[in-house]
């Protein structure tokens, strides 16, 4: 039973375990969260899957065989003992008993002998008689079934275990182990997948996911197998009609279920049925549930924007979600750049706080106001910064290196310190958080003069043109106009080139360490001023109405100042606008087929019975022996009371004893 209890134990801890830790993810989210040596150390007791994996299984089937052992060593013993009355103990071994009475009555021993069972058989009492000479021996008990609860308990655990060994992926390991089943590890069609990928459609228990786009319609689920992963055949199929999804005021999801159509191919028969959270679908003893939902491939058009040389065009990139494709930017001095463009997700609906404080600035990327994705249900928690800014998409560009980057663009601009904005994000991976870039927008709400301002700024001779403005602008009249027309040209040059740490480093070589503070800030404000000259020749050569000098003209050069010194650090050749988009839902579905489910039902009503049964039910034995007395007539009796725990209760219910079997005072 030791051995057992501390089995028990290590369940409870890998209990906990499963239930802290998300189950059955990619490997790569846990590489992220733990780093590559922990993995490594976790990978090897499995706990990325603790409730199937073979430690677990091994202890729960120990577990089933150590109870199972002392239930058939001891239930034996506890039925008998809690049949038995014990009438033949002996009347001397009474006095030994703390709760015990010593009486006299004035009736022979029959008479006093049946009022005493009278007593007994109303405190509850089943007595047994046994006669020994001229005495009598009552032997009475109630609350027998206190063995009963321990019979329960225990095999109660040994019942939800076997239902857990049933429900658990025991029947598909047995199947790869034995069977000759190979778990497919390389990327192919369903259609393709040979028949050891394939298990059988009477699989006895399977736990199952299966991804179903609008108006598509699937008849066969996944397993995961370790790395790889096991067919399962359906014995229906599943089409979905409709995705619903319902949100609240803040823009997160409330509910979201599936309208599906079910068709069965071994009659025809056919009916509609809606699943959703807490309400699945059960038919031929498999049960669907609405797991999540996700794209079902949506087509998005995408614009992109040349982010290295002087190349001002845009292109056109068709994609669509879960797929990848080729595309070809301009890199470094002009060459043509090659890479892969994966499109990972498109969220229609983003649900944003906007009104976080600063947080540290990055060495690579800046973003002055913090823009945090609300993760998890609003509902509970009103908070009225939130606000919907939009569709955004996500894709990951991979280069010849094979180097990857993640970015996430959302396609309207956002207001953020009193300016139109358009929010681009990086990071390295999914273990970090998105950086943003704020791109300003023109008056169309693009990014287009943005982009055609980056493009002159790489072009020398716009340079040239926009330094010669600024020097024409601001140098007195009658004055040389070469000394200004150079510093501002040089400016532009070293931006163009390193945006403003390029800046910062040429001042700090050049300039002794008393003049850099003032040096600096005579640099920044030639840059704006020359940048807002490039923007109006710009908008000169775009043919666009020139703009006024005012503070919304000043505040957009300062935020193309800042994007432009980011984007120097952009780890992508090309920037890709969303342009538009159609969205295709799917659902998740999480199919299951669990036999040992009404055997788990069944352990923990006897679990409850058997707890309920072992603290609320006390087993507790009176003996009495009634014997002629020693002097005169009447007899003697001798009662005994015990229990296995002497509560309250017991000491209140021997005092009962105690007066019912006191003499009588003679009725008047």
């Amino acid at each position: 039973m030791r051995f057992a209890v501390s089995l028990l134990m290590f369940i409870c801890v890998a209990s906990v375990i499963g239930t802290v830790l998300a189950q059955n993810r990619a490997s790569n989210n846990y590489v992220d969260q733990f780093g590559p040596f922990w993995f490594e150390v976790f990978d090897k007791f499995s706990i990325w899957h603790v409730y199937n994996s073979w430690w677990f299984l091994l202890i729960m089937a120990f577990l089933v065989v150590s109870t199972s052992i002392c239930l058939v060593r001891n239930a034996p013993k506890m039925l008998r003992e809690a049949r038995s009355f014990r009438e033949h103990v002996r009347a001397s071994s009474l006095r030994s008993f703390p709760h015990r009475v010593e009486t006299v009555q004035p009736m022979p021993v029959e008479q006093t002998a049946a009022g005493a069972r009278a007593v007994l058989e109303q405190l509850g009492y089943a007595v047994r008689e046994r006669r020994d000479g001229e005495g009598v021996m009552l032997a009475a008990k109630k609350g027998s079934a206190n063995r009963l609860g321990y019979i329960f308990a225990h095999a109660a655990m040994v019942i939800i275990c076997i239902g857990g060994l049933l429900d658990s992926e025991l029947a598909v390991r047995l199947q790869v182990m034995l069977g000759g089943k190979q778990p497919i590890v390389d990327n192919m069609l369903i259609a393709d997948v040979p028949p050891s990928g394939r298990l059988s459609v009477d699989n006895p228990s399977f736990r199952a996911s299966v991804l179903v786009p609008e108006g598509g319609q699937v008849g066969t689920a996944v397993i995961m197998v370790g790395d790889g992963a096991l067919v399962q055949p359906l014995p229906f199929s599943l089409r979905l009609k409709k995705f619903i999804v319902d949100y609240y005021s803040t823009g997160m999801p409330s509910r979201f279920a599936s309208e599906v159509e079910v068709v069965d191919p071994e009659n025809g028969h056919t009916f509609d049925a809606t699943i959703e959270v807490n309400e699945p679908l059960r038919y031929k003893g498999v049960t669907v549930y609405q797991s999540s939902f996700d794209d079902g491939g949506s087509s998005v058009q995408l614009t992109g924007y040349p982010l290295a040389g002087a190349d001002g065009g845009t292109f056109k990139v068709d994609g669509t979600v879960g797929k990848q494709s080729e595309v070809t930017a301009t890199g470094a001095q002009g060459k043509p750049y090659s890479m892969q463009l994966d499109i990972t997700a498109l969220r229609p609906i983003n649900v944003e706080d906007l009104s976080g404080g600063r947080p540290e600035d990055s060495p690579a990327l800046t973003l002055g106001e913090h823009v945090a994705s609300v993760a998890g249900s609003a509902a509970g928690k009103k908070n009225e910064n939130l606000r919907n800014v939009g569709p955004s998409v996500e894709y990951r560009l991979i280069d010849q290196a094979g180097q990857a980057h993640e970015f996430r663009n959302y396609m309207l601009p956002v207001t953020l310190d009193g300016a139109q904005v358009l929010l681009a994000g990086v990071r390295n991976n999914a273990g970090e958080p998105f950086r943003y870039v704020r791109i300003p927008v023109d008056e169309n709400g693009s990014v287009d003069e943005f982009m055609r301002l980056r493009a002159l700024l790489n072009d020398p001779a716009a340079r040239r043109e926009a330094a010669l403005r600024f020097a024409q602008r601001s140098a007195p009249a009658g004055t040389d106009l070469t000394p200004l027309q150079t510093a501002a040209e040089r400016a532009l040059e070293t931006f163009a080139g390193g945006g403003l740490q390029a800046i910062a480093d040429f001042l700090q070589a050049n300039t002794p360490p008393g003049e850099l503070e003032r040096a600096a800030d005579v640099v920044v404000r030639l840059l704006g001023a020359s940048v807002a000259e490039l923007r109006s020749l710009e908008r000169q050569r775009s043919n666009l109405a020139p703009l006024s000098e005012d503070e919304a003209a000043a505040q957009w050069s300062r935020l193309a100042v800042a994007a432009l010194s980011d984007l120097t650090m952009y780890p992508a050749p090309a920037f890709f606008a969303l342009s538009d988009f159609k969205h295709v839902q799917a659902s998740v579905f999480q199919v299951s087929r669990t036999p040992g489910k009404t055997t788990v039902y069944l352990g923990c009503l006897l679990l409850i019975l058997g707890i309920f049964t072992m603290f609320y039910v006390r087993d507790r034995r009176v003996w009495a022996w009634v014997h002629p007395a020693a002097h005169g007539g009447g007899s003697d009796i001798l009662a005994a009371m015990t229990s296995q725990k002497r509560t309250l209760d017991f000491n209140q219910e021997f005092e009962r004893l105690r007066q019912a079997l006191a003499p009588q005072p003679p009725r008047s």
